[in-house]
């Protein structure tokens, strides 16, 4: 499937591409686009790259539809970031392999125990058990063994979301049945020629083992989120297009997307400049956001930490035009600013105290709620298991 490239600057398309989009009637208008048919990559690339009085209807529109769907709740993740040793080497990436500047932890067992029972005392509904990359037996059973623990101390009330990268579907399942029910893989990029640009070339970093990890996900029945980054070197509003039709013909259950940012210790920050400002960046993330709200009105997405990383009201911006996810980090203070993927990462001098008070501030601040003590499931998820039940 190939698409028009747009290259958005300052929210002015070039005047090339406007006599382009005359001659070939393209659409140039929100008005223009039928939401309740399936948008075409040339529409979706409209919107991402869209500004002014069209951005403004497109995240008002997807806000209003996230409410009408899932309600006016915003529900919590608590992130735990419990290791930064990583087995990769993702050129992008601040905690890679080989940078040496980062020094390394592991938190032991009761430290994340400890940071699970500050989240299920304080009602967050659900933890995100985070870490670099590692497919050793000792650490695939020591996740297993925290997932059960995790599960007493809560007595089954807390959920369990893993985002812990590749590993064999015996291992997704191992976990899955010891309780955890939600997965978040981010595909990065569904360009197989950028996403090779990101990574170096060897049998851990493989485009097609990423997809064969997110099948796998879905085969044993998670709740299966993915994701992109937003204004990598290289990248076209095409490229994120089809990201976003990607998402939507996986059929996932819950997404978390974000804009590029660099570290400064990283191969890609040295060798290769994005084309778009962080501004540029963040507007289209959210617009990306707004974009997939409606073409998936049922999701989960997550506003992430990185939008506030540009903007300190990004978190807040992606609530209004769709988001309905948030992932306070309730890492031990002590550790945070060992986890940088990206340089400038908000929030990791703070508490978890800190992080409570100021999230539910935030979320109030959007004229939303915080939907405590509750999981915050997919609805997506369900119905495509009822869909699935009806026609057997």
């Amino acid at each position: 499937m190939s698409f028009i490239i747009l290259n958005y600057h300052n929210g002015i398309l070039p005047i090339y591409f406007l006599y382009f989009y005359k001659k070939k009637n393209v659409t140039t208008n929100i008005n223009q686009i039928d939401f309740k048919k399936s948008l075409s990559g040339e529409e979706i690339a409209f919107l991402i790259g869209c500004s002014g009085a069209n951005s403004k209807a497109l995240r008002e529109m997807a806000g209003q539809k996230a409410i009408e769907l899932r309600g006016s709740k915003v529900w919590f993740r608590g992130l735990i970031e419990f290791s930064n040793v990583c087995i990769k080497d993702c050129f992008y990436c601040g905690i890679r392999k080989s940078n040496t500047k980062v020094p390394r932890y592991n938190l032991d067992d009761e430290a994340i125990i400890q940071a699970a029972r500050y989240a299920f005392e304080n009602r967050y509904g659900s933890v995100v058990l985070q870490s670099g990359e590692r497919i050793d037996n000792k650490f695939i059973d020591r996740i297993d063994q925290l997932i059960k623990k995790i599960k007493e101390i809560s007595d089954n009330k807390i959920g369990i979301t893993l985002s812990l990268g590749e590993q064999t579907k015996e291992t997704y399942q191992k976990w899955f049945n010891s309780g955890a029910h939600r997965y978040l893989l981010r595909i990065e990029t569904t360009s197989k020629e950028l996403y090779q640009k990101l990574h170096p070339v060897n049998k851990l970093h493989s485009f097609e083992r990423r997809l064969e990890a997110l099948k796998a996900l879905k085969e044993i029945g998670y709740q299966t989120g993915s994701g992109v980054m937003v204004g990598l070197p290289s990248q076209t509003i095409s490229d994120l297009a089809n990201d976003l039709l990607f998402l939507k013909e996986f059929d996932i259950d819950m997404v978390g997307m974000g804009p590029y940012i660099e570290h400064e210790d990283t191969p890609l920050a040295k060798s290769s400049q994005s084309a778009y400002t962080q501004e540029e960046r963040l507007h289209m993330t959210l617009n990306m956001i707004a974009t997939l709200r409606l073409m998936m009105p049922d999701i989960n997405i997550a506003a992430s930490t990185a939008l506030q990383a540009i903007d300190p009201m990004g978190r807040e911006k992606a609530i209004k035009c769709g988001a309905n996810i948030i992932m306070p980090n309730i890492t031990p203070a002590t550790e945070r600013k060992n986890y940088q993927l990206y340089n400038n990462k908000p929030c990791i001098d703070e508490s978890a105290d800190d992080c409570l008070s100021c999230l539910q501030m935030r979320i109030a601040f959007t004229g939303r709620e915080t939907g405590l003590g509750e999981w915050g499931d997919s609805l997506h998820f369900f119905k495509k298991q009822k869909n699935e039940q009806l026609k057997r």
